[in-house]
């Protein structure tokens, strides 16, 4: 199936071209971008240009900040094409499920992604706390926002979601192995005082599931988590592609796919959906965030500068 591309930039040349150049269910035939561009195929500045002139093109892949993605999503579904998220699927709960109205409404396939979901020891993990009482978790996920978003000033203005666009990932995992769902009972927010949005951020849910979010962390890398239930302790590390279960680590054993494969898996989802007249729109993650906005604790920390 022909697809297109639109915002090319550090997430679409790192993971969604790779993805669908390898994958034999695609083919990249437009992108749009103000100044991105793949090499070989046709690059144009808006999209309804690019729907236009490319009626072959049958699902639109929107890798765009989220404040702006709602008005591209939409033009593609009047267009009659199936359209699919990166995370978050949009800047408010409200507008995407208006996009899923116009989806079901437009009989178009729409795919709001969670690519964290992919990584190998998430299945598992699901699989082993199916049926069990969680009495406790934690996640611990630390990145340095300078290294994976270099001069995005987006991500601290208001839409931009700060340090929950990393800890959301963080979110699509525990919303996707918890056997039951939790809510938000209590969120400080570290903002710095020329930010609109968190740099860091610590949440207590139900079921004694806490998590510290920070966007601070220089060196080392931290996404791990760890949930205990019925006398087990299951722990997920490296944003979900390893998991130790009672000290052991299964990894091996695990069905999922590594961490460089989740956007593949993504990509064959979505032609999975496509062939078989589906959507798939799951707002969990997003609702916990929305709830830490509307019940955090704002606390001013010190100026950050990208």
């Amino acid at each position: 199936m022909k697809i297109a591309l639109v915002g090319i930039g550090k997430i679409a040349v790192d993971q969604h071209v790779p993805a669908i150049a390898n994958s034999d269910d695609w083919e990249l035939a437009a992108t749009v971008s103000r100044s991105g561009t793949v090499d070989g195929v046709p690059t144009y500045k808006d999209i309804e240009t690019m729907l236009a002139e490319n009626p072959e093109v049958e699902v639109v892949s929107l890798c765009l900040p989220p404040v702006p993605r709602f008005a591209y999503a939409r033009a593609a579904l009047c267009a009659g094409r199936h359209v699919m998220l990166e995370k978050p699927p949009g800047a408010t709960l409200a507008e995407v499920h208006a996009l899923q109205d116009l989806a079901r409404a437009q009989g178009q396939t729409l795919f709001a992604t969670w690519h964290s979901r992919m990584a190998r020891g998430v299945a598992q993990a699901k699989a082993f706390l199916a049926g069990k009482s969680v009495t406790k978790g934690h996640i611990t996920w630390k990145e340095d926002v300078r290294r994976w978003h270099p001069g995005q000033d987006w991500v601290f203005a208001p839409g931009g979601m700060g340090v929950f666009d990393p800890g959301i990932n963080a979110l699509s995992i525990l919303t996707e192995v918890l056997p039951a769902p939790v809510h938000l009972q209590d969120a400080t927010l570290e903002v710095p005082e020329n930010c609109q949005t968190p740099i860091a951020a610590r949440l207590t849910f139900t079921d004694r599931i806490t998590a510290d979010f920070d966007w601070r962390q220089e060196g080392p890398q931290s996404w791990d988590m760890w949930i205990e239930a019925a006398d087990h302790r299951i722990e997920l590390q490296m944003g979900g592609s390893k998991i130790i279960i009672d000290g052991v680590d299964v990894t091996a054993n695990a069905s999922g796919t590594s961490l460089l494969g989740e956007y593949p898996a993504l990509y064959a989802h979505m032609a999975k959906l496509v062939k078989s007249g589906a959507s798939d729109v799951d707002l969990s993650p997003m609702i916990h965030v929305s709830d830490a906005m509307t019940l955090g604790k704002r606390v001013s920390v010190s100026a950050f500068d990208m």
